[in-house]
């Protein structure tokens, strides 16, 4: 068997798209699991739809989900170049060669000609109209300078098969496969004949792409079967949708990797759960390091079932990821937000880090959770009630009239000796500990959910805040 060649093959036309970033995923596993080489060519025939600055987003993607290439435009290797416009040269060559062979010809037909050849449903099917030109004719139009493309000539009987990966054994038939274009009046080659081209002389093994190739894979192996080419290995994937009958869309901007980034998703918890879509690994595991989805990556776990994105699930996904991050690194990803938040400048990130870090799916909770902090003003007496604590108004005033003064009078303040304090108070009202840390934090915040505790929040606050927080506490409920 030849060594294991898999290729990541994306148009330079904007942002990363999970659907794609998942395909480059089970290319870079395959490959790696085999000992294999994994090797990315930019397809940027179609110059209408190129964007500035797309390639520096491809590889900045790869790069953060810790998918890496042995060959590229960056890496070289012995099978460049690897950008299809500066390949251009080759694939006339190959285009007329199949010309030589009867394989595919030259089609001159314009626009209108085309537009006419619409059925009843507005589909337009070529009608093989120029195949039946003499050379002579072919010569004469040639060099008069008349525009054409270069069609495939597709066989009209019979029928094309082969055997895919994870849909099995695939069968078309021919005289539903129109002749399509290879080489377009601008001299660029399509997609369709360029791919052809490349994954043979870049000795690509196996192919891994969407599941809308499944029907049009037989007029690839037909252009492999007219060279005399070996034809590689077919797996293909069923989309991810964003519900039960739309696609995720890169045209609509769903599922943008950059996006996800930007709220404050993890990369290798956004490859975790890509990879679950539309692949299930034996057993229960759901957490898998990059090294783990080598070692268990398996075809016969792909699915020939569509997946819907469900961001609740690769949000929780996230914050199991946040959870065992070392804090020092939390806090470098979490301060950015921090920075946004309500509290820049006032409180220490620290502090609240280690409150939110198991409290968080994604960073950019932070600045919403944090936001209750700085929002303290008069409110309702209500916020005290507790029946479960047995905490009303009348309780709650005791319990500040009694721990306002002994608060005011603490020459060390943390975390260790609020804790005293909190715990003599209820001693001295002969109330349960849990009466004391309730009615605290709710004087403190004015609100009774809190990413921390009481002692936290007067900790955070400091002495003069949470005295003078207090005091208009103590205050409201006598009013």
């Amino acid at each position: 068997m030849n060594k294991v060649r898999t290729r990541f093959a994306p148009s330079p036309t904007g942002f990363m798209h999970v659907g794609n970033l998942r395909s480059a995923l089970y290319g870079f596993l395959f490959a790696r699991q085999n000992n294999g080489s994994f090797i990315l060519r930019i397809e940027d025939t179609d110059l209408e739809r190129y964007v500035e600055g797309a390639v520096d987003v491809i590889y900045s993607t790869l790069k953060q989900s810790g998918i890496t290439f042995d060959e590229g435009p960056n890496e070289g290797g012995a099978y460049g170049p690897y950008v299809q416009s500066e390949r251009r040269d080759i694939y006339l060559q190959y285009a007329l060669e199949l010309v030589e062979k009867k394989a595919a010809y030259y089609c001159f037909c314009d626009k209108e000609r085309l537009d006419g050849l619409a059925d009843a449903t507005g589909i337009k099917r070529y009608d093989k109209h120029c195949l039946s030109l003499s050379e002579a004719e072919i010569a004469e139009r040639l060099a008069r300078g008349d525009k054409y493309v270069i069609r495939q000539n597709m066989p009209t009987t019979g029928f094309s098969e082969y055997d895919d990966m994870v849909f099995g054994h695939i069968s078309v038939p021919n005289e539903e496969l129109e002749d399509q274009v290879l080489i377009k009046s601008d001299g660029m080659p399509t997609y369709n004949f360029a791919n052809v081209i490349d994954d043979h002389l870049m000795a690509i093994t196996h192919v891994i792409r969407g599941n809308e190739y499944l029907s049009s894979t037989p007029k690839y192996n037909l252009l492999y079967q007219s060279f005399g080419w070996e034809i590689p290995k077919y797996m293909h994937l069923t989309p991810i949708m964003k519900d039960e009958t739309r696609k995720l869309s890169k045209r609509h901007g769903d599922a943008n990797f950059d996006d996800f980034i930007r709220k404050g998703y993890l990369p290798e918890a956004i490859v975790n759960y890509i990879a679950l879509l539309g692949w299930s690994p034996k057993g229960t595991q759901e957490k898998f390091t990059m090294a783990e989805l080598i070692e268990h990556f398996d075809v016969k776990g792909l699915s020939k079932s569509s997946s819907i994105f469900d961001e609740a699930k690769m949000k929780w996904l996230n914050g199991e990821y946040i959870k065992e991050l070392p804090f020092a690194k939390f806090m470098e990803l979490a301060t950015p937000f921090f920075e946004q938040s309500a509290i820049k400048g006032i409180y220490d990130y620290q502090k609240f880090g280690k409150l939110l870090q198991s409290r968080i799916e994604i960073f950019n909770e932070i600045p919403e959770k944090v936001e209750f902090i700085v929002n303290f003003q008069k409110f309702d007496s209500e916020l005290y009630q507790n029946k479960k604590l047995k905490i009303d108004s009348e309780v709650a005033k005791v319990v500040l009239e009694t721990i306002n003064p002994l608060m005011e009078k603490m020459d060390v303040w943390n975390e260790e000796s609020l804790h005293q304090v909190i715990i003599q108070t209820a001693e001295e009202l002969a109330l349960k500990s849990g009466v004391v840390y309730t009615v605290l934090r709710v004087a403190l915040t004015a609100t009774n959910i809190t990413p921390g505790g009481s002692v936290e929040m007067a900790d955070i606050l400091g002495k003069a805040e949470s005295i003078r927080r207090l005091r208009l506490s103590l205050k409201w409920l006598r009013e």
